[in-house]
């Protein structure tokens, strides 16, 4: 463990010039700065609080924070028991708030006394993980790949399953699928939409842009999604969402507006946990374990910290698909020009039965539908 006399030594500079460096004195020339904050990185500097080392490991996000997502809760999870492991305690950090414009990664981490970060990036700014290995501070980056070798990063591999999962539903008949994603991109979604993309070209569909579906990954987008898509004039007869909560989202909008899962519309979502349990029908689903990425990224980057491991992390953790209760057989619907029609029943309402879809009326933008309960309702498997 680096002292700041060792780091003035191995510089070639005074004392107080490291003290000066590390406390982001704007006085300091740029070169000295950065000798200064490459030796530091390169000896293991640590941030002390008072005369005890900090044993600070922070969670930063690079774009915005997500942490009420179950993808990062469960991150969380496992990094918290990975960096329980050595000790080490978790912190957030805001890159955007705190982060003062004249000061480096490095110095900026120092301040907050934090030894080590473990980073959530967008597809917008992964520059910023590349500046942060670039002055060398210890990192790992979750969710994203990287090419540039000196980057460290955990991420799970999912377009081999995204592409037997949209491969599951052609073989069930099914040709319209629709496609909803986060509408930013990250590397995460981006392999499930290629996923979607190789399967229809595999498999000889078109790919229709008109049903790609882009909103921010929640239940309400989820919701929306399902309200478009089933506005269409030929709606899509299933879906492939690339996030948990727009799948659960999806499947809760339909139960409302009375379309049958899946004997109307077939669904598979993606899953960071057991979210697919809770919902019914029991979800099919890509599944990934989330608290893998934490727990392993804990592990690597605090051993690293304590025993001085060397070497950069560079992993892919793959993906698995499990097949419930939202998938089956495509249903052919009845009618002509967008309007399903139904015998009608003495009180005025369509009959519907199996997989008739005549309860439907398709409209722009919202679907009308008979609220009559049905006869009998599909249970889910045990």
């Amino acid at each position: 463990m680096a002292s700041v006399r060792q780091i003035a030594r191995e510089a070639g500079v005074s004392i107080s010039t490291v003290s000066r460096v590390l406390n982001n004195d704007s006085s300091v020339h740029p070169d000295t700065r950065t000798k200064v904050l490459s030796v530091a990185n390169e000896k293991g500097y640590t941030p002390s609080v008072g005369r005890r080392v900090t044993t600070h490991v922070a969670l930063a996000y690079t774009q915005e924070m997500t942490l009420s997502h179950p993808y990062d809760a469960t991150v969380i999870e496992g990094l918290a028991k990975g960096l329980d492991e050595r000790g080490f305690d978790l912190v957030i950090l805001n890159l955007h708030r705190d982060k003062r414009p004249n000061e480096t990664y490095t110095q900026f981490f120092i301040r907050k006394g934090v030894r080590g970060v473990i980073l959530r990036t967008m597809k917008e700014t992964r520059s910023v993980c590349n500046t942060i290995a670039d002055e060398g501070f210890p990192h790992v980056v979750i969710s994203e790949r990287f090419d540039e070798p000196n980057v460290c990063s955990i991420d799970c591999d999912s377009k081999p399953d995204s592409i037997r999962a949209v491969e599951y539903l052609i073989g069930l008949g099914h040709e319209r699928i629709a496609f909803g994603v986060h509408n930013v991109s990250d590397l995460d979604h981006l392999d499930r939409y290629y996923g979607y993309v190789e399967a229809l070209e595999r498999n000889g569909i078109e790919v229709d842009e008109g049903l790609i579906f882009r909103q921010p990954f929640t239940i309400a987008g989820g919701a929306a999604i399902m309200n478009m898509a089933m506005g269409l004039k030929k709606p899509p007869t299933a879906f492939y969402f690339a996030d948990p909560l727009l799948g659960i989202g999806a499947i809760k909008r339909a139960h409302e507006l009375g379309i049958r899962v899946p004997d109307d519309i077939s669904i598979i979502g993606f899953d960071d946990t057991d979210i697919r349990y809770s919902v019914w029908p029991t979800m099919t689903a890509v599944c990934q374990k989330a608290s893998t990425l934490g727990l392993e990224a804990a592990l690597w980057l605090t051993r690293m910290l304590t025993d001085g491991q060397q070497g950069v992390l560079s992993k892919s953790i793959p993906t698995f698909f499990e097949v419930y209760d939202t998938t089956g057989p495509v249903s052919k619907p009845k009618g002509t020009n967008g309007r399903l029609k139904g015998k009608p029943r003495r009180n005025g309402r369509p009959r519907t039965s199996g997989n008739d879809r005549s309860h439907l009326v398709a409209a722009t933008g919202r679907l009308e539908y008979d609220q009559t309960p049905q006869s009998t309702k599909r249970k889910a498997k045990k």
